[in-house]
């Protein structure tokens, strides 16, 4: 389960480890939402056990889904916290940091491009990579806003030296 979901590059989405796949499985399993369908050894590699989704497994899912697309969550990334108190950094490292952060933003669109030339080639359905297209579109909002700050501090008109006021 660990490689088909690090080969379909699903751990850009989650956090994925081996370890914690496994409790989560048994987990769902032990709730009724999956049921073990099957066993197979292929040579020398451990037993591995195939799963179905149950009705009840379905209807979870369908439910969580449905929360998740509604309802906007705070999820506390990091960065907003360190952009606000970048204050605290010189501009001319904080420029960098920002020049280096937008590099491997604009890596991560040419990926997302990439996935989306191939999906498109394989003729696969848009419904199964609306995320990639969703994460591709957040990824050149958060580039195209680092790049507007980069170019309000390099000309000036963010100034970084002011006075703190009380």
């Amino acid at each position: 389960m660990y490689q088909t979901l690090v080969l379909r590059s699903e751990d850009r989405l989650v956090k994925v480890r081996p370890g914690s796949l496994y409790h989560t499985v048994d987990r769902l399993a032990r709730h009724g939402l999956v049921r073990a369908t099957g066993t197979e050894r292929e040579g020398n590699r451990p037993e591995r056990t195939t799963y179905a989704i149950t009705d009840e497994g379905t209807l979870a899912l369908g439910e969580r889904i449905a929360e998740i697309i509604a309802t906007p969550v705070n999820e506390y990334p990091e960065f907003p916290l360190g952009l606000g108190e970048s204050h605290n950094l010189p501009a001319e490292t904080v420029v960098a940091l920002l020049r280096k952060r937008v590099g491997l933003i604009r890596a991560d669109i040419a990926v997302y491009d990439e996935a989306i030339r191939t999906m498109r080639a394989k003729e696969l359905p848009a419904k199964y990579w609306v995320d990639v297209r969703y994460q591709r579109a957040m990824a050149e909002a958060d580039a195209a806003t680092l790049e507007a700050l980069i170019h309000d501090l390099d000309s000036g008109a963010l100034s970084w030296d002011e006075e703190k006021t009380h």
